[in-house]
């Protein structure tokens, strides 16, 4: 197979729409307005994908690709609307198949366990993810320096707040070295920490976490894995969706190895509701998204933003996605008339109709599109009726859903958290050893008191209990200002400086 078919003309044209999969991985565009037939079309891509041994990894905001894992049914409502396009566009062998999926769960719900470490998503996604000022992600790339000078392992949330309270504590110092570091910042950071984790971000970082092969997989059968994120809870929080969803696309970017341009790619991403990635995004994060989609396409990785419109995405990321599929855009407002003709303007022309009123009429299930063709030359733009879907239409039910988590060939892998030794418990190693120093200190202090009293009890009983000379000259000579801190270091060696100490270094780590 070197092509999937994705539909055929309408308005009377035949010409079939079909994408060249040496192309695929030049990435590509669904956009369309709500209700026009976005998610369709994604299913009919990951289905023509996994036929064609190609893993897919993709969100389901809705819940209705979950469809991916059951087979279409002529029970289905429009089981004969089906075939009556299937006849029309020249889809001959249409037939209906369920795939091989893997759901998968931020939440650990709907699906297997995926999550990353702290150390892997780094501090700009973390600083995107957080919100954080420019002063603020400065502070927190100081902790992620300290934590790879002292070998402290960044694993999970409770790992990076410790770091960060003693990073706090330690503020004067490090700030000689690396700038200013504010409690403040501090604060702000782990004030941040606490939003994520009441979110439910928390259960993102922790081990094992996610191995790219068992994403990048293909079945006895040949056909590629296809990886469905549950992402209709998770979209409720959209920036730890859209931080999650560009480092995985990170991760495939560092770890997999050049490959030039494969007869078909390696894996196809698909990221829906692209907009949310660029929202409010700075640019240095803007930078990295064209970098990585300038630059992914080598490794055999094809990226397919979803979108409502063409100008949610950034013009020069806009600019390097070949395969396009454009379904309807409504033109109520002169904003909206002003898109439709920016989203026309991206097309090659076909003298047979106009390509601003095609966005504008076609229906649901058809669409605007074109495909990469020989050497990469954007094909002329077609009016397209996208062919229908062979797995099921719509959600499957949550006993289906459980029955193929527990079928899955990665079932019981991620299941069970594993806590290694990383910095939370270094640091609460420290935390313990000084609060052992200060008793030792105090003990200390304590039995060179008790032999001074007995010293002077015996000289008194003796007749002859005198004052050391020295002793008495020094406290003669102090100050105000020295007694007073006289009186502070003994409180730090006594008592009250061992609850301090505990207090500081070790209160953190109660509880946990």
């Amino acid at each position: 197979m070197t092509k999937i078919f994705i539909g055929g003309g309408g308005e009377g044209y035949t010409t079939p729409q079909e994408m060249t999969l040496k192309y695929a991985n030049r990435h590509g565009l669904v956009a369309g307005a709500t209700g026009t037939g976005k998610s369709v079309t994604l299913q009919i891509l990951a289905e023509n994908f996994s036929n064609a041994g190609v893993p897919v990894f993709l969100a389901d905001v809705k819940g209705d690709l979950s469809g991916l894992a059951a087979s279409g049914s002529e029970d289905h409502k429009l089981h004969g609307p089906f075939m009556e396009r299937a006849a029309k566009i020249g889809f001959s062998d249409y037939a209906y198949q369920k795939f091989p999926v893997v759901f998968w769960d931020l939440f650990a719900q709907q699906g297997h366990p995926i999550r990353t470490t702290v150390a892997e998503m780094g501090p700009l996604l973390l600083s995107q993810l957080l919100e954080l000022s420019e002063a603020q992600e400065g502070v927190l790339n100081i902790a992620f320096r300290v934590a790879d000078e002292q070998g402290l392992p960044l694993l999970d949330l409770k790992d990076l707040q410790a770091l960060l309270v003693w990073v706090g504590q330690n503020g004067k110092d490090l700030s000689l070295r690396y700038g200013n570091v504010s409690a403040h910042s501090v604060g702000a950071i782990q004030r941040a920490l606490l939003v994520l984790e009441n979110q439910g971000g928390a259960k993102l970082f922790g081990e094992p976490a996610l191995a790219l092969s068992d994403m990048m997989a293909t079945e006895a059968d040949g056909r590629g894995r296809v990886n469905i994120l549950a992402s209709d809870k998770l979209i409720a929080a959209p920036k730890l969706y859209s931080t999650f969803l560009l480092w995985l696309l990170s991760e495939l970017f560092e770890e997999l190895p050049e490959v030039g341009d494969p007869d078909k790619p390696k894996l196809v991403f698909f990221f829906d509701e692209a907009h949310l990635l660029f929202d409010g995004a700075p640019k240095p994060l803007v930078d990295k998204v064209e970098q990585v989609a300038r630059l992914i396409r080598s490794k055999g990785v094809g990226v397919y933003f979803i979108t409502q419109n063409p100008a949610d995405i950034p013009e020069d990321i806009l600019g390097q996605l070949g395969n396009r599929i454009q379904h309807a855009l409504r033109a109520f407002t002169a904003a909206d008339r002003k898109k439709l003709r920016l989203a026309s303007g991206t097309y090659r022309d076909n003298p047979r109709f106009s390509t601003e009123d095609a966005i504008r009429e076609v229906g649901v299930g058809e669409a605007v599109t074109s495909m990469l063709e020989d050497k990469g030359v954007p094909g002329v733009v077609e009016r397209t009726l996208i062919r229908p879907p062979s797995s099921n239409l719509g959600p499957i039910d949550a006993q289906t859903r459980r029955d193929v988590i527990n079928a899955s060939p990665i079932a019981g892998k991620y299941e069970a958290e594993v806590d290694r030794h990383s910095a939370f418990e270094q640091l609460q190693a420290r935390a313990e050893a000084a609060a052992k120093e200060a008793e030792a200190q105090e003990a200390k202090e304590e039995e060179m008191s008790v032999a001074e009293r007995e010293y002077n009890a015996g000289r008194r009983y003796s007749g002859n209990r005198v004052e050391r000379s020295s002793s008495r000259s020094r406290r003669s000579d102090r100050s105000i200002g020295s007694e007073l801190g006289r009186m502070v270091v003994r409180e730090l060696t006594g008592t009250t400086g061992r609850r301090i100490v505990r207090g500081i270094l070790g209160g953190l780590f109660k509880g946990r």
